[in-house]
């Protein structure tokens, strides 16, 4: 596993913000008293296909998969590949156990917390996507150490993914694009470095790629604040 040093951006003890929204009705508390530990990413101990499914097979991992649509639609239309999904808000986590439930996904393992706790404990060069979609863009600039996309967590990505494995991140918060192209450019812009930058054009980035299912986020961000919303893809070399 990679080394991470206390107090730079990979520090695992990053649970920002709240964990727990709105009171949970009797079905949503049962799902989660009983679907969630069967399908909960174990708390200790290394975090691989065999693990959790029983077989190898390609995984992929979500940090922060908000109400869980888009891991439930690849999960769907991938059943052959594992997905960890991992979000310390509990509602979100009820609507990706919904999800589970009503369309009958085996695939699928979920982590209510930490992403980077549970990415740690994945061997190195295992993971065939990394997905990061609208996080928290903490706009703030005190705030900025406490944003996903910064050189630790990018590097344990990185450390993580399989050669030609795939980090998609999409946003549609200016600042925090900024922010991302900055800290991307210092992993793409040289020829020894981890990542390769999938765009050949402007339209590369702005336009949805095929088998990347809109969330509910992208929609509001779209369609009510009439936001654009800017994708990208990068390949580990």
């Amino acid at each position: 596993m990679s080394a991470h040093k206390p107090g730079d951006p990979t520090t695992l003890n990053r649970l920002y913000g709240r964990s727990v929204g709105k009171a949970l009705r009797a079905g949503q508390q049962q799902m989660v008293e009983e679907l969630l530990p069967r399908i909960a990413v174990p708390e200790d101990g290394p975090v691989t296909a065999e693990r959790l499914f029983g077989r190898d097979m390609p995984l992929h991992f979500e940090i922060g998969f908000g109400a869980g649509e888009h891991m439930a639609d690849r999960a769907d239309m991938l059943p052959d590949h594992g997905f960890i999904g991992a979000e310390p808000y509990l509602n979100g986590v009820v609507g990706a156990l919904g999800h589970v439930k009503d369309r009958g996904l085996t695939n699928i393992r979920i982590q209510h917390g930490d992403a980077l706790q549970v990415l740690d404990r994945v061997p190195d060069g295992t993971l065939s996507f990394v997905y990061l979609l609208h996080p928290d863009p903490w706009p703030k600039a005190r705030h900025a150490k406490r944003r996903m996309v910064n050189d630790g967590p990018i590097q344990m990505i990185a450390d993580k993914l399989k050669p030609g494995g795939e980090f998609r991140f999409g946003t549609d918060h200016d600042v925090y694009l900024r922010h991302a192209l900055m800290v991307m450019q210092r992993f793409t812009g040289r020829p020894d470095a981890p990542f390769e930058w999938l765009a050949d054009g402007p339209e590369a980035f702005q336009n949805r790629p095929g088998g990347w299912s809109e969330t509910r986020y992208e929609k509001k961000a779209r369609e009510v604040f009439e936001h654009e919303v800017w994708y990208f893809r990068y390949r580990r070399r």
